[in-house]
């Protein structure tokens, strides 16, 4: 399952079970756990972790240190720089609720999964909160704690993040909200691609909140 073309650190673990695309490079230290399946021409940085069970796509660069826990799929082309973490459990204990005893760490039926739809850009140090969407080509800014749906292509800063703007599929911002709304429109980047942007309302960045 591992394709030959593939390289691995001699420092990495690779589990039984990881399924390794070609040119996919896994650095030092790293962590991949059985069942993990990742495609082709892909970075995995020194000391990640990556859970049992994720799906990963093609062309995906995870930077050192990210954490990737179970119930998470990355899709084709997406950027996760260092320090990430992402998270699965809404209401998470160490214990049982009369502390006899340690919850267990696998897949329960209170396990979220986490999408990140293609070409989406994570900066380094972000955490991403459990059972969410990541709409394809998003960029959350560095330092962002997650706690909600990000649409395609929405600029997302802060803890909570906010919607911030509209990038291109190259990285550019083609437009800026004001008070975290942006009407919707039809915005052409520098690089001459178009992005569609449907409309949004005021938020807070609570999980609850409209976009």
């Amino acid at each position: 399952m591992i394709d030959p073309s593939a390289r691995i650190h001699p420092t990495a673990i690779v589990e039984n079970g990881v399924a390794l695309g070609p040119r996919t490079a896994v650095w030092d230290s790293a962590h991949l756990r059985g069942g993990a399946r990742l495609g082709r021409d892909c970075i995995v940085g020194e000391k990640t972790y990556i859970a049992y069970d994720v799906q990963i796509g093609d062309l995906v660069k995870l930077n050192a240190n990210v954490y990737v826990c179970a119930g998470v799929t990355i899709e084709h082309g997406v950027m996760v720089a260092a320090h990430t973490v992402f998270t699965n459990d809404l209401l998470p204990r160490a214990t049982d609720p009369d502390l006899r005893e340690l919850c267990t760490s696998a897949p329960t039926a209170a396990t979220l999964a986490t999408t990140v739809q293609r070409g989406a850009t994570i900066g380094a140090n972000c955490t991403i909160g459990p059972g969410l969407t990541l709409g394809a080509f998003c960029m959350i800014g560095m330092g962002s704690v997650v706690t909600r749906d990000v649409p395609p292509h929405a600029l997302m800063v802060g803890n909570p993040a906010r919607l911030l703007g509209v990038v291109c599929r190259c990285g550019e911002v083609v437009a800026r909200a004001v008070a975290g709304a942006l009407p919707a429109g039809r915005f052409c980047c520098r690089c001459q691609r178009t992005t569609e942007w449907p409309g949004s309302a005021p938020n807070t960045g609570d999980r609850s909140a409209p976009l």
